[in-house]
C-alpha cells in the first residue's frame, strides 16, 4: 500500500499549524485516510557571542536561539486529494517535502 508522506519544517509554529489544518480539511473533504500531524522533535540552534567586540571590559554574553519545528503527515494515495494538497498556499519560510512511501 502506498501513501504520500508530507514533511513540514519552519521556524514559525503558526505557519505549520495553518498548513496542517488546510491539509486536514482536504483529507476530510475527499475522505482520504490521514495520519497526523505527528510532531517531530524541535531542533534548537543556539549561538552565544561576546557583547564587547574588542575583548575589553566585563565578560558579558548575548545568547540567541532559533527553533525549527517539524511535523509529519501520512496521507492516503488519492490523485484528487494530492492535486488539492499541491494547490495549498505555502507561506514564506515553510519547507515542505512530499514523497511516495510504501507502507
Amino acid at each position: 500500500m502506498q501513501k504520500a508522506r508530507i514533511k513540514l519544517a519552519s521556524i514559525d509554529i503558526n505557519k505549520i499549524n495553518q498548513t496542517c489544518d488546510s491539509i486536514k480539511e482536504i483529507a476530510d473533504k475527499t475522505g482520504v485516510d490521514m495520519r497526523g500531524p505527528i510532531p517531530l522533535p524541535t531542533r534548537r540552534l543556539k549561538l552565544t557571542t561576546r557583547k564587547s567586540p574588542g575583548g575589553r571590559g566585563t565578560a558579558t554574553w548575548e545568547r540567541y536561539e532559533m527553533r525549527v519545528h517539524k511535523r509529519l503527515i501520512d496521507l492516503g494515495l488519492d490523485e484528487r486529494a494530492l492535486r488539492l494538497v499541491m494547490r495549498v498556499p505555502i507561506p514564506e519560510g515553510l519547507n515542505i517535502e512530499i514523497e511516495m512511501v510504501d507502507i
